[in-house]
């Protein structure tokens, strides 16, 4: 269940409520502009078996990271083997093809800025995608290979920014140690998926658990904290909107 806190926060469950269903795709959206957000959103794509409908933006850069399963996708004249931790830029006006051919379920966190408001599910294209017209630079990286920065006790890998073409949209992932951390906000807009490990948002005086599966709503501007409560590390995607740096943060008393 939706946990809205103080300041407008918001902590949703991965699949939680009905998703919208496209053939073998599922779509859960989690915020978005109809859904306490201001520009940015977050859903949840699952693919069973099979092909997924193409998906596009006219207006919006997308960013996609897998969270479980394997699979094949087809982006802008490249053809990628992709499994979790792969992050993916769909730029405006580009169609993805993904396809599941694996025995389990393909399951990617995606983020549009500015969310344009619907499934993002495309009609047949009249004609195929003429071969031989890459777009460069290549629209997938793997978390292996993006160097780790270090902030404090945090660390943060970023995977998709302007080196993949994306100039209004940050994804990263990244690490916080046990404990909590002085109060904080961003100069930007903020969803989060827990990756592993487990933890409380704080924001003002109200708080929710988060976990491995939990998602999170951090709006501009607005002070708060993520706490790790266990004893390992707390390890989370985000994506943020305007782009920057994920190691820029302001002190908020």
């Amino acid at each position: 269940m939706t946990s809205p806190l103080e300041g407008g926060f918001q902590v949703a469950g991965l699949r939680e409520g009905e998703p919208s269903v496209h053939g073998a795709l599922r779509i859960w959206p989690r915020f978005g502009r109809g859904r306490g957000a201001d520009a940015i959103s977050l859903r949840i794509l699952e693919l069973a078996d099979g092909t997924a409908p193409e998906l596009g933006n006219p207006e919006s850069d997308e960013v996609l990271y897998v969270l479980e399963g394997e699979g094949i996708v087809s982006l802008d004249g490249h053809v990628e083997r992709v499994s979790a931790e792969t992050g993916i830029y769909l730029p405006p006006g580009a169609r993805m093809r993904i396809d599941n051919w694996g025995r389990a379920p393909l399951v990617l966190a995606s983020a549009r800025c500015p969310d344009p408001g619907s499934d993002g599910v495309l009609p047949p294209a009249a004609e195929p995608a003429p071969p031989g017209l890459a777009r460069q630079p290549k629209p997938f990286v793997r978390l292996r290979d993006r160097p780790r920065e270090a902030t404090g006790d945090r660390w943060y890998s970023v995977l998709v920014d302007e080196r993949l073409g994306s100039r209004q949209v940050t994804q990263f992932v990244g690490a916080i140690p046990p404990g909590r951390a002085p109060d904080h906000h961003h100069e930007y807009e903020e969803v989060l998926v827990i990756l592993a490990g487990r933890g409380r948002l704080w924001a003002g005086a109200t708080s929710a658990d988060i976990a491995a599966g939990s998602c999170v709503y951090l709006p501009r501007a607005q002070r708060h904290c993520v706490e790790n409560t266990g004893e390992g590390e707390l390890r989370l995607l985000g994506v943020f909107y305007p782009a920057g740096s994920p190691g820029v943060r302001y002190e908020s008393r």
